[in-house]
């Protein structure tokens, strides 16, 4: 295949994915294959809730290079989901349904198949057992890299925390001059690599104001610190800003993406901004993972009114790859 196929693992078995999905490839045409990876009783169930017909092409996961796959069908890879009704096993066998969804499409990585992953909303409490903080960190787990960011993406602006789901108390002791500086080249590499443009970066402070009653202050000794290296180096990077006046209109439209200490200091006026017109990139990778910027949302499972905008982003951004 010319062009890499991008493939989709499904992810939580009770979600919005399969009706974003169905209504994603309703309304877009993508140049690349589109291969999921899931469970076919499970696809074919929600293909009848949301009235959506296609033909299904079960893939051969062993013969997949020898494959013709276009668009005209959904290309399954199918993987079996058991279900119990007793909680404990029905979750085990979830997990075990996800887990096995991810080797698959890894395998696929590692073999030089395709360098595209798409993975549908997880529920991180019950799948990850408090063994990692996020997805990203159980996918760069898998692959040996240490060095990872996550970067949510909009065209007009982008966030990227420092640390990730950490309770708040963690942050401080998290934040390094090293951390800092790490995500600050990942960041450039990546704009000028994937994006094929300069980054202009914004570097947020940890303390409000930027300002500390304490003798150490973290924003003049780490901070701002590592930004002065790195704005040495050539790459265009300033701050540190205070954070609860850097996403104002005339201060945003300076940069294109904001580094920011913590997961909610940059992703909450992020989702305020842009709600789905947002998708999560995981950068440090040597293939691109991408997931739609929101969870599984069982509340609005059935209801048919979810909003499909992120993961048309996401396969979009794939699909010009």
């Amino acid at each position: 295949m010319k062009i890499k196929p991008i493939i989709l693992v499904a992810g939580e078995p009770k979600s919005i994915f399969f009706e974003i999905f169905f209504k994603a490839i309703k309304k877009n045409k993508y140049r690349s294959p589109l291969i999921l990876i899931c469970c076919k009783k499970k696809l074919v169930k929600e293909m009848k809730k949301n009235l959506f017909k296609k033909k299904l092409k079960i893939l051969n996961l062993n013969n997949l290079k020898n494959a013709y796959i276009d668009n005209k069908t959904i290309n399954l890879i199918d993987v079996q989901l058991q279900n119990s009704s007793f909680p404990r096993l029905d979750r085990k066998f979830k997990k075990e349904y996800i887990k096995n969804s991810f080797d698959i499409a890894f395998k696929l990585i590692r073999n030089g198949f395709t360098y595209k992953l798409i993975n549908g909303p997880i529920n991180k409490s019950s799948f990850l057992d408090k063994k990692y903080l996020g997805i990203t960190e159980y996918v760069s787990k898998k692959f040996n890299k240490k060095n990872v960011g996550m970067l949510i993406f909009n065209k007009n602006l982008s966030v990227c925390p420092l640390t990730t789901h950490l309770p708040l108390k963690l942050v401080a002791k998290k934040i390094t001059k090293n951390l800092i500086e790490q995500k600050i080249e990942m960041i450039n590499y990546f704009y000028k690599k994937h994006l094929k443009i300069k980054a202009k970066i914004a570097v947020s402070g940890i303390n409000p104001h930027c300002e500390s009653i304490l003798k150490f202050n973290e924003d003049d000794r780490i901070v701002k610190s590592a930004i002065k290296t790195k704005s040495g180096k050539g790459i265009n990077v300033k701050g540190p800003y205070p954070a609860d006046t850097l996403f104002l209109k005339a201060n945003r439209k300076k940069f294109n993406v904001i580094l920011g200490m913590y997961h909610d200091q940059v992703l909450t006026p992020m989702k305020t901004l842009f709600e789905y017109d947002a998708i999560n990139i995981t950068m440090g990778l040597p293939f691109l993972r991408i997931s739609p910027d929101h969870g599984p949302n069982k509340k609005m499972i059935g209801k048919k009114k979810s909003n499909p905008l992120s993961l048309i982003r996401s396969l979009n951004f794939l699909d010009k790859r």
